[in-house]
């Protein structure tokens, strides 16, 4: 195990925390409930920060810790075995296979969408990040600029459908590069 003044440490941290909502989402997918789903997260937290030397910084970490999450709710389950609400090992490895995939494919989206944000023209990325930011309002932001609430309302829809677009290709080129 690594002391916590250990760069491995800050690997740690920073590679869990990115994928443990993908984790949880998956846990919680086949555990029927959320006392049940934080006690295997907890479980697979620690799998995973004590087998974390034989971790390979190479290795794809949500792919790993994707089989610790599976061994884990697969261990629950042998526990619960007479609780008929539970999915049998078939359907859980379904699921985990689902979950992987679908976080790969949100973590594509985000990143294409961080992407394509970047490249909005300044005013337009100001309007965006003003339009929702925590607490913003339509009708406050149009105030202040002097324009009425539907003119806004239209612009963040162009920019909306711009950034749709963007999305995409950028998905497409990530996607035509991998193969």
């Amino acid at each position: 195990m690594t002391a916590p003044d250990d760069p491995r440490h800050d690997l740690f941290l920073r590679l869990f925390t990115t994928n443990e909502s993908a984790l949880r989402s998956f846990v919680r997918s086949v555990v029927p409930t959320l006392v049940d789903a934080n006690e295997v997260m907890q479980e697979v937290a620690l799998v995973l920060w004590r087998k974390f030397d034989t971790y390979k910084t190479n290795d794809d970490f949500r792919r790993w810790a994707f089989g610790v999450a599976r061994f884990k709710v697969l261990a629950w389950r042998r526990d619960r075995m007479r609780d008929r609400h539970l999915f049998g090992p078939e359907m859980t490895n379904v699921l985990a296979n689902e979950a992987a995939e679908m976080a790969e494919r949100f973590e594509m989206q985000r990143e294409a969408l961080l992407y394509c944000l970047e490249e909005l023209p300044s005013r337009q990325r100001r309007l965006v990040d003003a339009a929702y930011a925590p607490g913003a309002r339509i009708n406050d932001l149009a105030a202040r600029s002097g324009q009425t609430a539907m003119a806004l309302y239209k612009k963040l829809h162009r920019i909306r459908l711009a950034l749709i677009e963007c999305t995409r290709s950028r998905i497409l080129k990530v996607m035509e590069h991998r193969t």
